[in-house]
């Protein structure tokens, strides 16, 4: 009896969480000597772990979201700085100036801002994994030579 009750409540939450999560956030990497990644979701890291490979660029992209509704990148970049933010689809960091990406913001805006949050963390060389930071905070390091080497980004309701 106990089981057929946790299968109809899944079933139930499955089913909810199919309609509230139409949108879709994909992002892939452009790193040294490899180029650009496949697009991977869902939290799953984009870049390398353990390789000294430093991130040059990221693209991230959102679909299925309300109109008006953008996701936005900011990055710092080798010998560059801030970049300013860039919406969905566009280039945040450089190609072919092997210049590495030493920290990001990501934010969303428009109507899916007030639902959702995107939650992200890099890996940075010599440090490992960064701490979860959410909705526009700083995630890496300026200042310290630091690379990039891979991305984890979360989509998720507030």
């Amino acid at each position: 009896m106990m089981r057929k009750v946790f299968a109809a409540a899944l079933v139930l939450f499955l089913a909810a969480g199919a309609t509230a999560f139409a949108q879709e956030l994909r992002y892939r990497s452009h790193l040294a000597d490899v180029g650009w990644t496949t697009y991977v979701s869902s939290g799953r890291m984009s870049g390398t772990t353990g390789q000294g490979r430093r991130m040059e660029a990221i693209q991230l992209q959102l679909t299925g979201a309300p109109a008006g509704s953008n996701i936005e990148i900011n990055a710092h970049v080798q010998d560059v700085g801030w970049q300013g933010w860039r919406p969905s689809g566009q280039v945040a960091g450089t190609t072919g100036q092997a210049r590495r990406i030493e920290a990001i913001q990501v934010r969303l805006t428009g109507p899916i801002a007030q639902n959702f949050a995107v939650t992200y963390r890099v890996h940075m060389a010599g440090t490992g994994w960064g701490p979860w930071v959410t909705n526009g905070a700083t995630a890496g390091t300026t200042g310290q030579a630091r690379q990039i080497e891979a991305i984890q980004v979360l989509l998720h309701e507030n």
